[in-house]
Formats: C-alpha cells, structure tokens, sequence
C-alpha cells in the first residue's frame, strides 16, 4: 500500500480513508520491534510504541462508545493516573496491543457504516475538564475528525520513539512491512 491515503470522492470514504491511513502508520512504528522494545520509553516521558498502541486502541473504544451511546462520562476520577494506559505492562505484549487497536478500529468501522448521517448527535461527556461545559453535542463527522487528529498525533510521537530506538522511520518501516516493489526507500533491515 503506498505512503498516502488513497484518493476519495466522497466526505466519508475521505474520513474513514484518512483515519485508516493514520492508523496503518502508528502500527507499522511497531514492526520489527521485540516486546521489551515496545516498552521502552526513548525520552523523558513514559511514552512507548507499544503504549501508544494500546492507548490508541482505548480511544478509538471511549469514542465508539460515546457515538453509540454506551458511554458519557469519565473512566476514572479526577486524582487517579492515566500512565497505564500509555505503558506496556510486563504481562501484556505488543501482539495483544496490536490486537486489540485492531479490534477497536474494526468496530469503529463497522460503527460508522451503519451510521446513515454523519451529522448525527453524540452527546459531550460531563466531569472531564478538557471537554467544553458550554458544547452539549458533537457530531460524528466531528468524532471521526477528532479520532484523526488524535491516531496522528500519538504516530507522531511514536516516530519520535521508534526514531530514537533504532533509527527506523516511516518510510523504510512501510518498504519493510509492506514489502514495496522496487522501493524508492531501503527497506528497514534490524541488522543494518
């Protein structure tokens, strides 16, 4: 598959197309790597391609949820850590973080065909400070935009990590999972 997000003629294929783009990148960070790699925190914050995974599986999840009505409100309280959902625990690998951001992003997709209007109402959850009092409702072309934002984000910073690792960035790691014909870039080889 190449670098881009393929062309779209429409405003949902160009949103689910862009949002599997987005995904497929912050997975292939994680190719080749071993779980002890996935754990490992490659600067000062405990972000790790593996945790990154699992944290990106867990947001397309709350945001499902919120669109299908199953959730409304915070997950934990307001003085209790959020660091665990960006760790890769010892008991958990980075073939089950993959899984499940798979998972999570088969029912996102499987959600949003089945929504017939895009501008369908999801209610704003309460209790969490970030998310505005005076907003009663999003849309779901606002969550898929959001879902975007977010998955790119969270590659960005593990480029960032998997950079610092071993060197890898984006486009020898696709060469290498993807195996591209002739590829413009060497594909991404853990011995070199």
């Amino acid at each position: 598959m190449p670098g881009f997000a393929p062309p779209v003629t429409d405003e949902r294929t160009a949103l689910t197309a862009y949002l599997a783009h987005q995904r497929r990148t912050l997975r292939v960070t994680a190719h080749g790597l071993t779980d002890d790699q996935a754990r490992m925190a490659a600067s000062a914050s405990e972000l790790s391609i593996g945790g990154l995974i699992k944290h990106a599986a867990r947001c397309e999840t709350f945001w499902t949820d919120l669109i299908l009505q199953q959730q409304s409100g915070p997950r934990r309280s307001a003085d209790e850590s959020d660091a665990d959902e960006f760790e890769l625990a010892q008991d958990e690998t980075l073939a089950d973080a993959l899984a499940a951001h798979a998972e999570a992003a088969s029912r996102t997709d499987a959600v949003i065909a089945g929504i017939p209007d895009l501008g369908q109402a999801v209610p704003v959850p309460r209790g969490l400070p970030w998310f505005p009092a005076e907003v009663e409702e999003w849309s779901v072309r606002w969550v898929l935009l959001h879902l975007i934002e977010e998955t790119a984000r969270h590659g960005g910073h593990a480029d960032v990590v998997r950079e610092s690792l071993d060197g890898a960035t984006l486009y020898p790691l696709l060469a290498a999972a993807e195996r591209w014909p002739d590829p413009w870039f060497r594909p991404w080889n853990p011995r070199t």
